[in-house]
């Protein structure tokens, strides 16, 4: 068996810093997108609005851009055991990040559409709900980073209280279309934005994930789904006293 060259090992070496470096890139500008599109919403700032638009094209290109330099060292190095998980784990990070970014789209181009509109009673009541999606989001990327798994884990249990803010303020939006049916759009709008938050958690569930199979190689993807399934069902049956 051929056993690397220095010069070798360090072309890899590069490749990864490289690979790294496009897909954290590609993370501060997708992060970027959805706190101006937060800010585009609650302030009503539509220019912020128009520019997290106009910026995805950029988050596309990395994407494609993360995926070329993967192939490229699958081919030229045969990557084993964590370098190899970290190449293929870089792929999918990059498509999270992607949607992240078009989720971010999605909130701009409704809260456009509102700011032309009267500001709507309940709009202020998406904040929380975005700052814990950014908050996420954020703390996947950092897992990512620093290599921590219990970060990661985190980032996982804490999606659940994204969830249940989704599911309370979907009810408050259908409420509040049924006492208010002149402000159904608006109610519409925001109802679809606080999905796309939720989903941008689902996505730094994904990344953290991502994570776990960096640093430990265990494939841990919807095992969390199946654990809180099974609770819910314990929950449903269990006999009242």
């Amino acid at each position: 068996m051929k056993t690397p060259s220095h010069h070798s090992l360090a072309l890899f070496d590069t490749a990864l810093r490289e690979l790294r470096n496009s897909l954290l890139t590609m993370s501060s500008i997708a992060q970027r997108n959805l706190e101006s599109a937060g800010r585009g919403l609650l302030d009503r700032n539509s220019t912020l609005c128009s520019l997290v638009i106009g910026e995805d094209d950029e988050v596309d290109e990395l994407e494609r851009l993360i995926d070329r330099e993967a192939m490229e060292i699958l081919i030229r190095f045969s990557p084993l055991a964590q370098d190899l998980r970290v190449v293929l784990a870089s792929m999918r990070i990059a498509s999270n990040l992607e949607r992240v970014s078009d989720q971010a789209v999605t909130i701009a181009r409704r809260a456009r559409k509102m700011n032309k509109q009267p500001e709507a009673a309940l709009c202020k009541t998406i904040e929380p709900v975005l700052q814990l999606s950014k908050e996420l989001i954020r703390d996947a990327m950092k897992a990512f980073a620093e290599g921590s798994v219990q970060l990661a884990l985190t980032v996982i249990a804490r999606d659940r209280e994204l969830d249940r803010r989704h599911r309370a303020l979907t009810k408050e939006f259908t409420r509040a279309m049924e006492v208010q049916p002149v402000d159904i759009r608006t109610y519409l709008h925001l109802t679809f934005i606080v999905r796309a938050l939720e989903r941008v958690g689902d996505h730094a569930v994904n990344i953290a994930e991502d994570v776990v199979f960096i640093e430990q190689g265990e494939d841990i993807r919807h095992v969390h789904e199946a654990a809180e399934n099974r609770r819910r069902a314990e929950v449903t049956t269990a006999p009242l006293n």
